[in-house]
Parts: structure tokens; C-alpha cells; sequence
């Protein structure tokens, strides 16, 4: 099936009433996580995964699809308005988004971040639609050998591309992959670390470790901050730009374009680095560089396309090889994994409606989110107003009922509680979560196939390097590994996450 067929298909699938609905509830919850800060798209996934078990594969892909863009959008109105990110990739855009709001400049700041975030979206949802099906048909080719070489090299990018240090980053990589390996050795039926528990001997589960991890350590970490909230909202009085700032932001808008859509192939990558990048960018040719920080549309323009195409492009690995770039890819695999639905490349041609569906639903909502932004960005602030010792509550109530709703076993809450608690102390460490939970999904993967391949080859190495697919992507990953350890490298990375997190 050509590109185009694809695309009219995925728009029969995704505009029927079902899927329009549950894409606005998508767009909406994601506009909202990333309203109130501290919440975020990956707890907010990770708690929705057990109600995605009594919907179709389509919908619930689009709902949570939508949540994760969404939060993108909903980031930017508090960075702006307030200069509270209500998510880490929009940290950049408040820099000059709130000085452009002091200066009575509100509204083109927000015009801009969602005119750039849709023109992004638009691009970067072209842009998947042609590569998927590309890189799907060379992943046809791929054997155990391949997809053995390609998952070691996500998880290397994911530990060198993961905040903090990279000693921690491989510790948490390294704790996920022993997660992976509980249960049953699907090659010998042996159970492995379950320590006598039966309900362990199909694995740990995968909700209640990503609800914990992400949900019940947002709720412990957040509990621990002030419960006040920003009183001082600037008002909006002019919406739209002018023709000179339209003019100075469309150079941003498609360099940012592009870069968030390189970037967020990347595992490790997507928006948050990609919002970073375009800012230095944008900074560093700008002919007035001297006006970054003091209120300068390129400082909005760009960063906010960059996340938005990060955010988008994200998904090309996810569909097209089963491998996720970031956490929430992670989280969107653990949902089609329990939709009974395996990653990689054949999803195109065994479920082609679903490939297309999704691809054609990121269209429609980021055009929803377009609608929603603008005129209801008054309601959305004062949401800020809600203190957090009220929502904690439902949220953790609403955790702990869907994660046993899941399975229906106790010991799920047991494992719940324990990732809550573990991934609270691990960041109090300065220990990213992400490489843990990616490490989780893609730790049984570098098994199997690892174990498949030495059973192709009767137990012979050279079958890594003999493969020419498979010797490359090895050359990479060691390449990759050993660059990491130059001096200069290592305190340009410790620079560029110390900078972000500024």
C-alpha cells in the first residue's frame, strides 16, 4: 500500500465518531497534564493503561497518543503566562515567552507557540507517514541477529541520552533489564526470580511498575513542594501577531521543524532536547542575539516547533521497529503489547488500518489542539489555582484501582507500592526513571533474540559481525559507547543537561 492509500485509509479509520471523541478526551487530558505541572504525560499514560484494556487497539493508541502531543501544548500556556513549565520541553520557552507576557505581549507568544506547534505537527505527521513504511520494509529484512544489535544500540543511546550521569544512567538500564527477566524462560518453561511467588511466574506487570514509577513517585515528589501556585496571571490583550513577528517566525518555526523531527527519532531525544537544540540554534545565527531572554519570538517559535515535531516523530521507531525512543514510546508499547497487539514492522501489513488510523488521528488533533488552546486558554490557567493536596488524593485512588483492575491479583498493589517508592528515592538520587523503564520493555527483546540468534547460528558470535546489517549497527553501538568516555564529550553532555535543566 502506496502513501497515499494509507493516508485515505488512516482518515476513514480515525474520523468516525468513536475515534473523534476519544482523540478530543486524548488531546484534552494532554492539554491538561501539561496545564498543571507535576503531573506529566508518562504518569498520566501509565494510570489510563488498565481502561485502555476494554477499548479497540485504534482508540486507545489515539487517546494516549493524544495525551502525549497534547501535554507538548498545554506546557507552553503556564510557561508563558505564568513562567511555571508545565512540562520539561517547554522550560526553554519560557525563558522568552514570559518576557514577551510582561511586556504585554502575551497573546502573540501564545499565537505563535500553537500556530508553530501545528505547523510542526502537520510536518512532522508527513514526515512519519513517508519514513514508517520506508524503514518498516527494511526492517522486514531484519533476523535475530539484527533486531539483537538494534535493541543493545537503543539501549546505549538511551543511558548516553538519559539525565545525570551515565554511570547512573547504566545502573537504571542494567535494573530493568533484571525486572525483564522475572517469570518463565519462554525457551526452557524454568521459572526465574520469583522467589517462590506464583503470581511472578508470568513476569512483573508492566502497569503496576510504570503507574508506580511515573504516577506514585510524581504524587511523592510533588507532595513535597509548596502546595502554593502562581497568583500573577498576565493578561491577554492582543492574540494575534503582527506581520513582523509572523515574519521572524517562520525561519524558526521550520528550523525547529526539522530539528525535532532528527531529534526525536532519537532514543532519549525527543521533545525536551529538541526544544533545547532549537533554542541554541535560533540564538546562536539569530542577527539580535542579544535579545534572547528579553522577550525575543524566535525564543518561542522555534523551541516549540522543535518539541511538538520531537513529540510527533518519536513514534517512527515505536511503530516501525518495536523500539521506543523515550518513556511514553515505552508506555505505548506496554498498551499494544496488552491489546495483544506485537511492535515491529509487520504492524503495517498485518493491521495497516491501525498504522494509518493513528498516523491520520495526530493530524486531526493537533488541528483539535489548535481550537482548544487559543479561546479556552483563560480556563485552562485558572486550573492552576487548585491546590495539589486536593487532586493527590483522586489520583492515587485512581492509580491503585486500575492497576488491579488490570489483573485482578493482589500482589500487583504490592509491586505498585514498591515502584512508587523506589522511583520517589531513585530521583531524590538524581537517578532518571526513564532508562529503568525502557530498559523493562526492551530487556525480554535483547533476550530472545540474542538466544534466537546463537540457536540460529549453533552457538557461534561471529554471527553478529557476519550479518552486514547487524556489523554496522554493532560498529555503532561500540562507536557510540566508547565516544562517550573522551574527556571533551562527557563535560559537553554534563554542560548541555546541566543548561536544560536551568
Amino acid at each position: 500500500m502506496d502513501v497515499f492509500n494509507g493516508i485515505i485509509l488512516g482518515f476513514s479509520q480515525a474520523a468516525t465518531p468513536t475515534a473523534l471523541l476519544f482523540c478530543l478526551i486524548g488531546v484534552t487530558l494532554g492539554t491538561l497534564v501539561g496545564v498543571l505541572p507535576g503531573i506529566g504525560p508518562s504518569a498520566t499514560i501509565a494510570m489510563l493503561l488498565p481502561i485502555t484494556l476494554g477499548l479497540d487497539p485504534l482508540i486507545a493508541l489515539i487517546m494516549l497518543a493524544g495525551i502525549y502531543y497534547g501535554a507538548q501544548y498545554g506546557g507552553s500556556i503556564t510557561a508563558i503566562l505564568v513562567n511555571v513549565p508545565g512540562e520539561p520541553s517547554t522550560a526553554v520557552t519560557a525563558i522568552d515567552g514570559y518576557q514577551m507576557a510582561r511586556q504585554g505581549r502575551a497573546g502573540p507568544a501564545l499565537a505563535i507557540s500553537a500556530i508553530g506547534s501545528f505547523v510542526a505537527g502537520t510536518i512532522s505527521t508527513l514526515v512519519l507517514a513517508v519514513a514508517s513504511p520506508a524503514l518498516s520494509q527494511v526492517a522486514l529484512k531484519f533476523g535475530a541477529p539484527e533486531y539483537f544489535s538494534l535493541t543493545l544500540l537503543g539501549i546505549i543511546l538511551v543511558v548516553v541520552l538519559s539525565q545525570g550521569s551515565l554511570l547512573k544512567g547504566l545502573a537504571m538500564a542494567a535494573l530493568g533489564l533484571l525486572l525483564g527477566l522475572v517469570g518463565t524462560d519462554v525457551f526452557t518453561s524454568a521459572t526465574r526470580f520469583t522467589f517462590g511467588i506464583d503470581e511472578l511466574r508470568s513476569g512483573v506487570d508492566f502497569i503496576a511498575v510504570s503507574v508506580g514509577i511515573f504516577g506514585i513517585a510524581e504524587i511523592l515528589r510533588n507532595l513535597e513542594t509548596s502546595d502554593s501556585v502562581p497568583r500573577a496571571v498576565h493578561k491577554i490583550t492582543r492574540l494575534m501577531p503582527n506581520r513582523e513577528e509572523f515574519r521572524r517566525s517562520i525561519g524558526p518555526v521550520l528550523r525547529g521543524t526539522g530539528l525535532g523531527s532528527l531529534l526525536g527519532v532519537l532514543p532519549g531525544g525527543g521533545a525536551f532536547l529538541s526544544s533545547f537544540a532549537s533554542y541554541a540554534v535560533e540564538k546562536r545565527i539569530s542577527k539580535h542575539p542579544e535579545e534572547f531572554g528579553k522577550g525575543a519570538i524566535e525564543g518561542v517559535a522555534g523551541p516549540e516547533s522543535a518539541n511538538n515535531a520531537g513529540a510527533q516523530t518519536s513514534f517512527i521507531p515505536m511503530l516501525t521497529l518495536g523500539i521506543p525512543s523515550n518513556a511514553v514510546m515505552a508506555l505505548m508499547i506496554g498498551a499494544m503489547v496488552v491489546q495483544g497487539i506485537q511492535p515491529g514492522p509487520r504492524v503495517i501489513v498485518s493491521q495497516p488500518e491501525l498504522f494509518w488510523g493513528l498516523i491520520a488521528s495526530m493530524w486531526i488533533g493537533n488541528l483539535m489542539l489548535v481550537i482548544l488552546n487559543l479561546p479556552l486558554v483563560g480556563a485552562w490557567v485558572r486550573l492552576l489555582r487548585i491546590p495539589y493536596s486536593i487532586l493527590f488524593p483522586g489520583i492515587l485512588a485512581f492509580a491503585c484501582i486500575g492497576t488491579f483492575s488490570a489483573n485482578g491479583i493482589i500482589i500487583d498493589l504490592y509491586v505498585l507500592a514498591a515502584a512508587g517508592i523506589g522511583g520517589y528515592l531513585l530521583t531524590r538520587v538524581g537517578c532518571d526513571p526513564a532508562p529503568l523503564l525502557l530498559g523493562f520493555v526492551l530487556g525480554p527483546m535483547l533476550e530472545e533474540h540474542f538466544r534466537r540468534a546463537m540457536l540460529i547460528s549453533e552457538g557461534n558470535l561471529a554471527v553478529f559481525v557476519e550479518r552486514p546489517i547487524s556489523a554496522v549497527l554493532i560498529v555503532v553501538t561500540l562507536g557510540i559507547a566508547a565516544m562517550t568516555f573522551v574527556p571533551a564529550l562527557m563535560s559537553t553532555r554534563k554542560t548541555v543537561f546541566a543548561q536544560a535543566e536551568d
